[in-house]
C-alpha cells in the first residue's frame, strides 16, 4: 500500500524533503514526522520520485510523481518521555521562566532519535528534569522530533560538563531562541588542550560542515559537499603546563562540537577527546582523561527584562589535570 502525489505548478521548485514535511504533517496534531525521518526514508528508497530513487534535496518539477510506501509513514520512535528521579544533576537556579543546571560529564542531555535503542529514553538529563519540573513537557518547537527535548534551547555534548539553560514555559523558550540566534548570550568554556598554542589569544574563524559519514564535524574546504556553516571561537590561554594548556574559550557562534573541532584544527585538541584527536602523535605522561576536558563555566544574558549571570566550577577530573605536574 502506498500514497501517490502528483506535483502541480504551485509546488514545483521545492526540495522534496521540505515538501514531504509540509504535506504529510498538515493534518497531524501530534506524532508529526520529522524531516530527518523523511530524509532517511528517501535515502532508503521508501519514497520514490517517478519510480526512481533520488536525494532528499531533489528539486521537484511539475508533474513529478511521488510514491510513498506505507512503512515510510510509521513512527518508530518512542513518543512518551519517562520521568527518572534517579538522574543526578545540580540545579544552579530556577524561577518562573528558566532552570539552570550544572550538568555532570557522562550525562546525555536528551533522547537520541538517530538510534533505535530504548536506553537513551530513560537515562538523560531530560528524564531527570521531568521528574522535578513536569511543566516543561510540550515546551519548545511544535513539529518534528522536538518532543524529545522539551524546554531545551541549547545543548552540551554528553561528555562536556557545566552550565545549561532550560526554558520553563513557551514564552521564555521563544525569547531564549531569539537571544541565541542573535548571539546575545555570552557563553564561556574552560578547556584543557594538548601542548602550547603559538598564539596566546585570538579568534578562530573556520567554517564547519558535516563529514562524509555525518558522524562528526570537519573544517569546511573547497571540496566540502555538506552544508557549510560559519563558526567563530574567541580564546585566551590562561595558564601553561609542561604538556598542556588551560584555555578560556567564548563561543561567538554555537555549532555542534565547535570548540573541539577548532582546537583540533590548531594541532592542540582537547585532552581526552576520543573523536577529534591526532593519532600517534600525542602522549600525555601517565595521567589519562576519561572524557574531553571541556567545561561550560559561565553564561550571561538578559531575559524578559532581567539580567542573569551564572558560573560553574570545573569538576574533580578537570582540576586533577590542572594540579598535575
Amino acid at each position: 500500500m502506498q500514497k501517490i502525489f502528483i506535483i502541480n505548478l504551485k509546488n514545483a521548485g521545492q526540495r522534496l524533503d521540505r515538501f514531504l514535511v509540509e504535506i504529510l504533517n498538515k493534518k497531524r496534531t501530534r506524532d508529526k514526522i520529522s524531516r530527518a525521518d523523511l530524509a532517511r526514508a528517501v535515502k532508503n528508497g521508501k519514497i520514490l520520485v517517478n519510480d526512481k530513487k533520488v536525494k532528499p534535496g531533489y528539486i521537484l518539477k511539475e508533474k513529478d510523481k511521488i510514491s510513498i510506501k506505507h512503512q515510510a509513514l510509521s513512527i518508530k520512535h518512542q513518543k512518551v518521555l519517562s520521568t527518572n528521579p534517579k538522574i543526578k544533576f545540580k540545579i544552579i537556579h530556577e524561577d518562573e521562566n528558566i532552570i539552570v543546571v550544572d550538568k555532570p560529564a557522562g550525562l546525555q542531555v536528551h533522547p537520541d532519535n538517530r538510534r533505535d535503542e530504548a536506553i537513551p529514553h530513560l537515562c538523560t538529563l531530560i528524564n531527570g528534569l521531568l521528574a522535578k519540573f513536569p511543566e516543561i513537557i510540550g515546551v519548545g518547537d511544535k513539529s518534528g522530533d522536538s518532543w524529545a527535548r522539551p524546554g531545551m534551547v541549547h545543548r552540551l555534548d554528553k561528555d562536556t560538563s557545566g552550565l545549561i539553560i532550560i526554558a520553563r514555559n513557551q514564552r521564555s523558550f521563544e525569547e531564549l531562541k531569539k537571544l541565541f540566534k542573535n548571539r546575545k548570550i555570552k557563553k564561556i568554556y574552560l578547556a584543557i588542550v594538548y601542548g602550547k598554542l603559538k598564539t596566546k589569544s585570538g579568534i578562530i574563524k573556520k567554517p564547519l560542515a558535516r563529514s562524509g559519514n555525518y558522524k562528526k564535524q570537519t573544517i569546511a574546504g573547497r571540496k566540502t559537499k555538506t552544508k557549510i556553516r560559519p563558526a567563530i571561537t574567541e580564546y585566551k590561554v590562561l595558564k601553561e603546563f609542561k604538556n598542556h594548556s588551560l584555555v578560556k574559550a567564548r563561543l561567538i557562534t554555537g555549532r555542534t562540537h565547535q570548540i573541539r573541532v577548532h582546537f583540533f584544527s590548531l594541532g592542540s585538541p582537547i585532552v581526552g577527546d576520543k573523536i577529534y584527536k591526532i593519532k600517534g602523535k600525542l602522549k600525555f605522561d601517565k595521567l589519562k582523561a576519561e572524557r574531553q576536558l571541556l567545561h561550560s563555566s559561565q553564561i550571561e544574558f538578559e531575559l524578559l527584562g532581567k539580567k542573569y549571570s551564572f558560573e560553574s566550577i570545573p569538576p574533580k577530573d578537570f582540576n586533577k589535570f590542572l594540579n598535575y605536574k
